[in-house]
This record gives C-alpha cells, sequence and structure tokens, in this order.
C-alpha cells in the first residue's frame, strides 16, 4: 500500500541498498501517548525526499486523531490493560487501518502512567500488537522533547528566529523545554500536574497522589482520600503549583523545595525566554479552549498560571498542538534517515529491541590508531552502564575522523574486538553505529579481516548518546531499509516524589 520505509522512537532508517532510484517514499506512522491522565493515538503520513543523499520528511500530515480517553486503572497502582487494549483497537478501526497497514511509530508511556506497576508490560505488549515496528519509549526526557516538537516550539524557534520555551503540563507532570535555533537546548520535568488529585461530582477525593499531598500541605490543608474538597482548596492548592512553575519558568536557582520536586536535573541554559508556548492537558484550560471540568485541578492550574504569566508580560505563541502535542511529537517528529552504506551479515538476526548504547571516549587526532587505546575506552565505557558482564548486546556508538584506510580500520576493528571480547565470546552480535556515512566498510572489513565469528550490524548516519536504547527493526524486502528507533527506557521502580 505504502512505499517500504519505517520509523519510531527516534526513528532513523538506515539503509543497506542503494535505493538511490526511489527519490520519494511514504509512511504511515502511530504515535500512542499512554499518560497518567489521558491516553491518545495520531495517525500520520510522513513523505520523504532525498535531499543530497539523505531522506528528509517532506511533508507530514495528520491522518487520524484518536478521540481523548481518561487512562482506565484497576487500582491506584495499576492500569486497566483490557480497557486500553478495547480502546486502541476501537481507534485503529475508526482510523480505518489495520496494524499490519502502520509501518512503524512509537508507544511513549507518560507522567505517572509509567510509573505504575505494569507499565513496562502494557508497553511492550501494546508496541508488538499496534504495527509492524512500533517501539515502546518511557521517561521524562523523552517526553519533554516529543512535546516540544509536537506543540511546535522547535520549529518556530528555527521559522520565527526565537528562544521558545515550551511548558507541557500533564495530569502528573510537567514537562519543560527551551528551544533556540530548531534544537532543544535545555530541558527539565517536575512533579507539577492537575491530576495529582482527583475527586468525584461531590468533591470526594478519589485519587491523592504523593505530589499531591505536597502541594495540599503547602496550601495548609491536611488531604486524605475519602475528604472533601472545596473550590478554594483547588484555587488554593493550585496557585501553590504555579507558584513553584513561575519560579521554574523564570530560570530562577531553584529553592529547595522546588528541587525537591525535579525529575530531571533543573535547567542548566541561562539566556533571554523570546516566548512561551503551553500544551499538555492543562494548556486547554490556559488558551480557554476547553470549558469542562474532569474532576481535577486543571481548570484552576491552567487560570493560576496563566495570571502569572500575563502579569509578568510574557510573549504567548499558540501552540500547533495542544494536548496532543506529544502523540504529535511521537508520530511526526522522531525520524532520520541514515546514509545509504550499511551492513547487516545475518538478517534474520533481526529485530533487535533494548539494545543500550555504549558511547566510549574515542580520539581519532592521530593518524596512527593504538588499539589497546580504543579497547581501554570501551571496558571504560562498559564499566560506566553496568555492561561488564556481557550479559546483553550493546550498541557500539562513535564519529569517525580522519581517514579511512585500511590501517586506521584495522587498528580500530582489532581494539574493539579487544575491548568487547567477553561479548563476543558469549555470541552477542557486534552492533556498531557510526556517525560518518561508512558503515559498510566497517561492517564488511570486520566480517572478512577480523573474522569474529558473530553477527555484525553496522549501520551510520545516526548520532547516539550513552544511555540511550535502540531498536533495529527487520530489513524491508524492496528496499534494504532497516527501521532503528532511539528511546528511552526509564521505568521508575517507585511512585517516590522527585528525581527516582
Amino acid at each position: 500500500m505504502y512505499d517500504e520505509e519505517e520509523e519510531g522512537g527516534r526513528v532513523i532508517f538506515a539503509e543497506q541498498r542503494n535505493i538511490a532510484a526511489a527519490e520519494k517514499t511514504s509512511l504511515v506512522s502511530v504515535g500512542v501517548d499512554i499518560g497518567s491522565s489521558t491516553s491518545h493515538l495520531v495517525f500520520s503520513r510522513l513523505r520523504m525526499e532525498q535531499r543530497d543523499g539523505r531522506y528528509v520528511v517532506a511533508e507530514r500530515q495528520v491522518i487520524y486523531d484518536s478521540d481523548i480517553f481518561l487512562t482506565p486503572y484497576t487500582d491506584q497502582q495499576t492500569i486497566d490493560s483490557d480497557r486500553l487494549g478495547d480502546y486502541i483497537a476501537g481507534q485503529y478501526r475508526s482510523a480505518q487501518l489495520r496494524p499490519d497497514e502502520v509501518d512503524t511509530g512509537a508507544l511513549i508511556l507518560t507522567g505517572l502512567a509509567v510509573r505504575r506497576q505494569n507499565a513496562r508490560a502494557i508497553g511492550e505488549l501494546f508496541a508488538v500488537e499496534t504495527g509492524k515496528f512500533v517501539s515502546v519509549s518511557a521517561g521524562d526526557q523523552m517526553e519533554a522533547a516529543m512535546a516540544a516538537y509536537g506543540s511546535g516550539a522547535v520549529v518556530n524557534s528555527k521559522d520565527v528566529g526565537v528562544v521558545v520555551m515550551n511548558v507541557d503540563i500533564g495530569g502528573g507532570t510537567t514537562k519543560i523545554a527551551i528551544c533556540d535555533k530548531g534544537e532543544i537546548v535545555g530541558l527539565t520535568a517536575v512533579d507539577i500536574g492537575a491530576r495529582l488529585i482527583a475527586f468525584d461530582e461531590g468533591g470526594t477525593v478519589t485519587r491523592l497522589e504523593e505530589g499531591g499531598l505536597f502541594f495540599a500541605k503547602e496550601a495548609g490543608l491536611n488531604l486524605a482520600l475519602g475528604d472533601t474538597i472545596t473550590t478554594e482548596n483547588c484555587e488554593a492548592i493550585a496557585e501553590r503549583m504555579a507558584d513553584r512553575l513561575e519560579e521554574i519558568i523564570a530560570l530562577r536557582v531553584p529553592s529547595a523545595k522546588t528541587e525537591a520536586l525535579h525529575r530531571l536535573a533543573p535547567i542548566s541554559w541561562r539566556g533571554e525566554i523570546d516566548a512561551l508556548t503551553f500544551s499538555g492537558g492543562v494548556s486547554e484550560f490556559i488558551y480557554e479552549y476547553e470549558e469542562n471540568e474532569f474532576g481535577d485541578l486543571g481548570p484552576y492550574l491552567g487560570r493560576a498560571i496563566y495570571q502569572r504569566v500575563e502579569n509578568a508580560g510574557y510573549r504567548v505563541m499558540p501552540p500547533v498542538e495542544n494536548i496532543r502535542a506529544t502523540v504529535v511529537g511521537a508520530s511526526q517528529y522522531t525520524i532520520q534517515l541514515s546514509g545509504t552504506t550499511i551492513m547487516v551479515s545475518d538478517e534474520a538476526l533481526l529485530p533487535l529491541r533494548n539494545i543500550p548504547v555504549i558511547k566510549p571516549g574515542f580520539s581519532f587526532d592521530q593518524q596512527d590508531i593504538d588499539q589497546n587505546d580504543i579497547a581501554n575506552a570501551i571496558a571504560n565505557a562498559l564499566r560506566r552502564l553496568d555492561q561488564s558482564d556481557a550479559g546483553q548486546p550493546v550498541a557500539l556508538c562513535f564519529d569517525w575522523l580522519g581517514s579511512a584506510s585500511y590501517q586506521r580500520i584495522d587498528a580500530f576493528l582489532c581494539g574493539v574486538a579487544a575491548g568487547l571480547r567477553k561479548h563476543i565470546e558469549k555470541g552477542h552480535p557486534l552492533v556498531m553505529v557510526c556517525e560518518g556515512d561508512i558503515g559498510k566498510v566497517f561492517g564488511i572489513h570486520a566480517e572478512e579481516e577480523i573474522e569474529l565469528g558473530v553477527p555484525i550490524v553496522s549501520i551510520d548516519g545516526i548520532a547516539l548518546e550513552e544511555f540511550d536504547y535502540i531498536d533495529i527493526g527487520g530489513m524491508m524486502i524492496a528496499s534494504g531499509a532497516v527501521p532503528v528507533v532511539i528511546k528511552s527506557l526509564l521505568f521508575p521502580g517507585s511512585t517516590s516524589l522527585g528525581r527516582s
């Protein structure tokens, strides 16, 4: 139905065969956001073109926006997988799409939902069921970035030429990203959200997270499940939340109490903020797009934040997407296409999932490469990520500099073989990810000259960082394209406030 590419988390296409003739292609992508308050899907069609030998996204088109669904729970700590599955299946029917017609995408667990007992299992289950190659991702950093893309803050910072701060306020957490010249230059996440406290039509508290207790005490309230919460109580709690958020938006050095709310390190970037955009569920109230109440602090928090922003004189820009910013970011703004030179020695090896990334501190300044230095750098990187026991394969990421002579490549790969000796002895595949456009050269040399005796996957055109994970999908029959998803897998072990 569509041409033969794929996409996902931060997704990238690597190519084995030369597909220069395929100057244009398209794919169907899904973004699934399972959040602490709401869950939703967006289906998009992405059209790509070759420019200067690489694919770029030429057009993004939303083809179906799902209904907004209150994330169901069987109890305070467990997501109701049956009801959530019925909802997702129903949205596919409404979109008139089958999972096998969805090329790729990303399922992101966000906010407090990622802290639930069965979050990881639900993510993996639905990632398999929602398309050919859909990847599960979790963590505040990924969510903050996706919201910044989906809201349009990243694009506006480039096209309008302003520094934009996007503030994504959801049910359990608030994610903040600063965008400058089309790049995210700072981000953080804090335990501030509209559904930290929820209540029924009579005002009886039905949900009370640890962060809700924190802000209730800040407002001088002793709140418990089953208590009655008044309008005045909601306003007082929302004011305390807005106080903390105002401090963060202003890029002040956080007070001790604000520091305790941070799920990521505070933003260290300092400079002038030209404009604000808001996304997430609470943004619907800030921009007065929503009038209904949903048994939480949403309207109160929206009003409190807007009042502070107006008083401070910030320029507020409308977002491209509000409540759907994260899911649109996952569906549309997570794709790159790598170079056209990769090597996969055994296609049956794919797909590979959840491969941790190591990025040793290689130095390629000298013409002669010392293989002992390469091996030592790899050993140090393995220790940093607790991967020295070779319990699973790792992805070796590097940025090659200098000439690609036989001698330099051979010395480098001999060092790689020594540094990953335990992994190779256990039969793990050698996975190499090079930022430069020479992945095939390394793969062939490793197979034919070094003779490691293990499968080799060597791809290029991709930049990774330590603590990333990657998924590598199966080879596409017609083009030889390999989808690569770069993602986060930060599933907290508890529901405790602040950084875990």
